[in-house]
């Protein structure tokens, strides 16, 4: 199993982006999966989650302004964010939403400065 990041970027505050994660192997299909952030000094935290029937649910900090959504098909999760925030600013990453964690991949930077 492989997780590919990407879409990660420089921009402003109010600003969008559209993340992809590329997941090798069947991982995506049974799986609630989610997508994770780590800022520097903090802990990696959850930032949206999607269950297999596509129900989703997203922390305070980032609801309304963070979509996920997947598409099985093609094996890929999304995180539409917008309005984006200083405090945005981490490495982002996906992976499933259970005990059972596939193997971390690199993650896609997100910086939100003006």
């Amino acid at each position: 199993v492989q997780l590919v990041e990407s879409g990660g970027g420089l921009v402003q505050p109010g600003g969008s982006l559209r993340l992809s994660c590329a997941a090798s192997g069947s991982i995506l299909s049974p799986n609630f999966m989610a997508w994770y952030r780590q800022a520097p000094g903090k802990e990696r935290e959850l930032v949206a989650y999607i269950s297999r029937g596509e129900l989703t649910d997203y922390p305070d900090s980032v609801k309304g302004r963070f979509t996920i959504s997947r598409d099985n098909a093609k094996n890929t999760l999304y995180l539409q964010m917008n309005n984006l925030k200083p405090e945005d600013t981490a490495v982002y990453y996906c992976n499933t939403f259970s005990d059972i964690l596939a193997p971390w991949g690199r993650g896609t930077q997100v910086t939100v400065s003006s």
